[in-house]
């Protein structure tokens, strides 16, 4: 019990506004590099893959309920695949929840950087801690347990033994690599579309497609006019936490 206090104390002492995130050039160059080297390449995005896949995944799941739609569950594979299944009236709750599976990784990458931004980092670690743990009702097998398991023990790690000075960076280092892992994944299923048909019916986009009336250009031109606004208000805000 007293384990449970110092965490929920932690995640509350998260609920305050702080000075805004500023910084010199060279140390948010240090950190785009750093999240560039863990989300690009293939042997590391390999692993922090999995979680791009799970907030991809969580992103159709709040979507659904946005909508009045019942989430049975959601599942993960190690091949970065992704299912969710959920049941609701056809039409625009089944394409709302369909839609809102690519962009959300950049979008909440966007939103934490925006929380150093304002001031809010801390309070980002905290809902963030709180979502993760919450999302372990969804999980229905085991390598997706596993990934949210692990993703949501880092994050109340994060929040009850990062200090508050580094909190803001933290933060924004894990919504710099969201960011990219997002702009990643828009990229591949651009690729199914364009030289890897034989994957197709993988990609959002087609599924879109066969369950409305819009093609699946369509879709994927959503996908990149979302995240591609993300990648756009991202850079805006670190130039404006940029000094000197």
């Amino acid at each position: 019990m007293q384990i449970v206090d110092v965490w929920w104390q932690a995640v509350l002492k998260g609920f305050v506004k702080s000075e805004p995130l500023s910084f010199t050039l060279l140390p948010i160059l240090a950190i785009i590099v750093v999240c560039i080297a863990l989300t690009v390449p293939r042997a590391t995005w390999r692993y922090f893959g999995l979680y791009v896949t799970f907030v991809h995944e969580l992103g159709h799941a709040f979507a659904a309920l946005m909508t009045g739609r019942f989430v049975h569950g959601l599942k993960i594979g190690l091949d970065h695949s992704g299912e969710l299944v959920s049941s609701g009236k056809p039409g625009f709750s089944a394409a709302w929840s369909g839609f809102w599976g690519y962009p959300v990784p950049a979008l909440v990458g966007t939103l934490l950087i925006g929380s150093t931004y304002y001031g809010f980092g801390s309070a980002a670690l905290s809902i963030g801690a709180l979502i993760l743990l919450v999302s372990l009702i969804f999980l229905r097998n085991w390598v997706g347990i596993l990934v949210a398991l692990a993703s949501a023990a880092i994050a109340q790690l994060l929040v009850v033994f990062t200090p508050t000075a580094a909190i803001a960076w933290v933060v924004l280092t894990l919504g710099l690599m969201l960011l990219i892992g997002g702009v990643r994944d828009v990229f591949k299923v651009l690729g199914v579309h364009v030289s890897r048909r034989e994957l197709i019916e993988s990609s959002d986009a087609y599924l879109l497609a066969t369950r409305s009336w819009l093609p699946a250009w369509f879709w994927l031109l959503g996908f990149i006019l979302v995240v591609g606004a993300c990648v756009v208000v991202s850079t805006l805000m670190l130039s404006l936490m940029l000094r000197g």
